[in-house]
């Protein structure tokens, strides 16, 4: 019989707790893809309907794909695929911020999130913690 794997150490949930938001944002795009386009300030066209395909597609695929692996598979390399997804989104962001005069509080708040949904994983996957 299969059983779900509760985390056992400390640094095992902090990195679970990073996939736990993660499938959260991925289930925000897939059944409130409106909402969470609003929330990332981005605006569809009318006459486009398959930019909201994206929101569920692209955005929610990934975060629900790596989100639940990294808990159904609860291995430490998924941990840092999940980590590496997160870290290279903060990188992109503040490269944006840098590149396309995107230093607002708004940006500035993301960053911080990725930065900790990065970090607990990588600490985790890498026996830092």
């Amino acid at each position: 019989m299969i059983e779900f794997y509760w985390p056992s150490s400390q640094g095992e949930w902090m990195a679970w707790c990073s996939a736990v938001v993660t499938i959260a944002f991925g289930l925000l795009c897939m059944f409130a893809p409106r909402l969470s386009l609003k929330i990332l300030r981005l605006q569809t066209l009318p006459d486009h309907p398959e930019a909201v395909s994206e929101a569920r597609a692209t955005m929610s695929g990934f975060y629900l794909g790596i989100g639940l692996c990294a808990i159904l598979f609860a291995q430490p390399l998924i941990y840092l695929a999940l980590g590496a997804g997160w870290a290279f989104t903060a990188f992109g962001r503040i490269i944006s911020m840098m590149s396309d005069r995107g230093a607002t509080l708004f940006n500035f708040v993301s960053v911080a999130i990725e930065i900790v949904l990065a970090a607990l994983p990588l600490a985790y996957g890498m026996g830092l913690i």
